[in-house]
């Protein structure tokens, strides 16, 4: 609960430190992604799942690769609607506190996991968020010569410490921008309230002419907008399916 207060000013200090993550959006279009970390889980996803297609929203979702080998027929639902897949480690390891090898075994055992269940080839699964977003200059300069794409966040409403539905659609509802990209978790901390979550922020979102797009369509503005950055556009250009 305390931590909430802080992350705006946090992401408001690191955000220009480290431009070639992507931390947003097109500031000037009305779009914005939902994503959820941590998952899938056999109980709470496919919660997540049935507001989404009620809505017809799209989704991106950053998966730990143990919680894919565990639910595989679940990661397999999520791809066939055509939601984002991304990845957040193998086990939610602290990505600095792993040597170099430990890393890039954990991201490609998890890429291992989702082309098992999914059939998506490794190199159509490249962008990464760390486990709590904790990351050094040196993880980002691995991720893009190992060719990933670093997301982080613009929006996060604190919800693994489930300060309830209503609290945590009020810190979004406070924050969201033209551009915005929003962490929620679909997993073991936090997933007991997020589909009741989005299940009241999504209607309230689109009432505000919100468009929900993915991962992937934020860095193709992300690219259009930023010619200085070679690394970012290359790894935009090699993550299409």
């Amino acid at each position: 609960m305390q931590l909430a207060p802080f992350l705006p000013f946090v992401h408001r200090i690191l955000q220009p430190s480290f431009p070639n993550c992507l931390w947003h959006g097109d500031r000037s279009l009305k779009k914005i992604a939902l994503t959820f970390d941590d998952g899938p889980h056999p109980e709470y996803t496919p919660q997540v799942l049935e507001v989404l297609d009620r809505y017809n929203i799209p989704a991106s979702f950053f998966w730990l690769g143990a919680c894919v080998n565990r639910s595989p027929d679940i990661a397999k639902a999520i791809c066939d609607r055509g939601h984002w897949i991304g990845l957040h480690g193998y086990d939610h390891r602290s990505f600095p506190m792993l040597t170099p090898h430990e890393l890039r075994d954990s991201l490609e055992k998890t890429q291992a996991a989702i082309y098992q269940a999914c059939d998506l080839l490794p190199a159509q699964v490249c962008d990464v968020r760390p486990p709590n977003g904790f990351f050094t200059p040196k993880t980002l300069q691995l991720f893009i010569q190992w060719n990933y794409r670093p997301v982080m966040w613009s929006i996060v409403p604190v919800d693994w410490e489930r300060p309830g539905v209503a609290t945590v659609v009020q810190r979004v509802l406070k924050q969201v921008q033209n551009g915005s990209l929003i962490v929620l978790h679909d997993g073991v901390y936090g997933g007991q309230d997020v589909a009741a979550t989005i299940q009241v922020l999504i209607p309230q979102l689109l009432q505000q002419g919100y468009q929900f797009v993915t991962i992937d369509s934020l860095w193709q503005q992300f690219q259009t907008s930023n010619h200085h950055s070679g690394n970012v556009i290359s790894l935009a250009k090699d993550c299409h399916e």
